[in-house]
C-alpha cells in the first residue's frame, strides 16, 4: 500500500489522462459534426468510443487509489475546440483541415501519455503497464489520422 500522498500523486497522473481522453471524446464529436463525409464520421465516432473505454479503465484505477475521476477537459483542449470552430468558419468543412486539427489533438494525447510515463518512478508497475498499453492504442489512432491527412 502507498502513502496518502503517493495515492494522490497516482490519482493526479491518472486524472490527467482522463482529461486528455475527455478532450478526445469532445474533439472527435466536434470533428464528426464538422464533416459530412461518412468515412470520417465513422472513424471519429470510433475514436471517441475508444477514449470512453480507456477512461473507464483509468477511472477504476483512480478510485482504487482513493481519487475521484475527473469529468473535465484540459484548458488546452477547450482552447483547441474554439480554434477548430474558428478555423472551420474560415476554411469550411475541408477534409484536410479537419484531419490536421485531429492530428494536432492526437499529438497532444501522445505528449500527455509520454509525460505520465516519465513519472514512472512514482507509479506502480501495473499502472505503468496500463499507461503504456493505452499510449500504444492511441498511437495507432494517431498514425491512422496522420496517414489519412498525408493522402489529402
Amino acid at each position: 500500500m502507498f502513502s496518502v500522498e503517493a495515492n494522490e500523486r497516482i490519482s493526479d497522473v491518472l486524472n490527467t489522462l482522463v482529461e486528455i481522453n475527455n478532450d478526445r471524446i469532445e474533439g472527435y464529436g466536434h470533428a464528426a459534426d464538422e464533416t459530412d463525409e461518412a468515412d470520417l464520421q465513422g472513424l471519429f465516432y470510433a475514436m471517441a468510443a475508444k477514449s470512453r473505454i480507456l477512461n473507464s479503465q483509468l477511472a477504476i484505477e483512480v478510485r482504487k487509489y482513493g481519487g475521484k475521476p475527473t469529468e473535465g477537459t484540459t484548458t488546452l483542449g477547450k482552447a483547441f475546440r474554439v480554434w477548430m470552430d474558428f478555423k472551420a468558419n474560415l476554411t469550411g468543412k475541408n477534409r484536410k483541415s479537419i484531419l490536421m486539427s485531429c492530428e494536432f489533438g492526437e499529438d497532444a494525447a501522445q505528449d500527455t501519455y509520454e509525460s505520465a510515463i516519465k513519472n514512472r518512478s512514482e507509479l506502480p508497475t501495473d499502472i505503468i503497464q496500463l499507461i503504456t498499453d493505452q499510449k500504444a492504442q492511441l498511437r495507432e489512432d494517431h498514425n491512422r489520422v496522420k496517414s489519412l491527412r498525408a493522402r489529402e
